[in-house]
C-alpha cells in the first residue's frame, strides 16, 4: 500500500519513517473546525480525520492511504494549543510547571479497499506528563530558544529539562504515537 503523510511536521515525518519506509508528504489544508464541545480525545480524533479526508480527496491521493494526526496538550481538561506569542507561551508553561497534564494524539488512517471504497481507522493515544517546577527565569530562557512557538502546550519533550516523569508513550508526546500507529497499520494490512 502506498502512503501519504498529511503533515509537514519534521517530527512526524521522522517517526512515520520508522514504520513505513516510503511515503509522500502532502500537508493538509483542512479547516480545523469541529462542532460542539468534544473532549480532548474526541477533538484530536476529529481533527485527524479532517486532515486525512482533505488530503484523501485530492487527485494525487487516489488509490493511496493517508495518515492524518493531531496532537494537543490538556491541563485539567482545558486544551492548550500552540502559543499565539511569547506571553501566551509563558502563561502555558507557567500553568504546566510542577503539574501533571495529558498529551493526546488522534490518528486517522484513510485507506482504499480492494473494492475501490475508502475506509477509516481512527484511534487516540494519551500520555500523562509531569513537569518539573520551573522558575520564571527558566521559562523565559526556554521561550528565548524559540522552540515553544510551534508546539502544542508550548513545549517539546525532546528539548529536555522540563519533564519530571511520563506515563505512556514518549513518541506520542513528540507528536506521533509509534506504538498505536504500528498496531493500526497491522489491522489494515493483515
Amino acid at each position: 500500500m502506498e502512503w501519504i503523510l498529511a503533515s509537514a511536521s519534521p517530527r512526524r515525518k521522522e517517526l512515520f519513517a520508522e514504520l513505513v519506509k516510503q511515503f509522500e508528504i502532502l500537508p493538509s489544508h483542512a479547516e480545523e473546525v469541529v462542532e460542539g464541545t468534544p473532549t480532548p480525545a474526541e477533538l484530536v480524533q476529529q481533527l485527524a480525520c479532517l486532515k486525512a479526508r482533505e488530503v484523501a480527496l485530492r487527485q494525487e491521493a487516489q488509490g493511496k492511504a493517508v495518515l492524518g494526526s493531531d496532537t494537543i496538550v490538556a491541563l485539567a481538561g482545558v486544551v492548550l494549543g500552540k502559543p499565539k506569542d511569547e506571553a501566551d507561551a509563558f502563561a502555558m508553561l507557567s500553568a504546566l510547571s510542577g503539574k501533571t497534564h495529558e498529551v493526546y494524539t488522534g490518528v486517522c488512517m484513510n485507506y482504499p479497499t480492494a473494492q475501490g471504497e475508502r475506509r477509516e481507522l481512527v484511534d487516540v493515544a494519551c500520555t500523562k506528563v509531569t513537569f518539573v517546577s520551573l522558575s520564571e527565569e527558566e521559562i523565559w530562557a526556554y521561550i528565548a530558544t524559540g522552540s515553544p512557538m510551534d508546539k502544542a502546550g508550548a513545549y517539546g519533550i525532546q528539548d529536555g529539562g522540563l519533564v519530571k516523569e511520563i506515563q505512556g508513550s514518549y513518541s506520542n508526546v513528540v507528536g506521533f504515537p509509534l506504538e498505536l500507529c504500528k498496531a493500526m497499520l497491522e489491522k489494515i494490512t493483515n
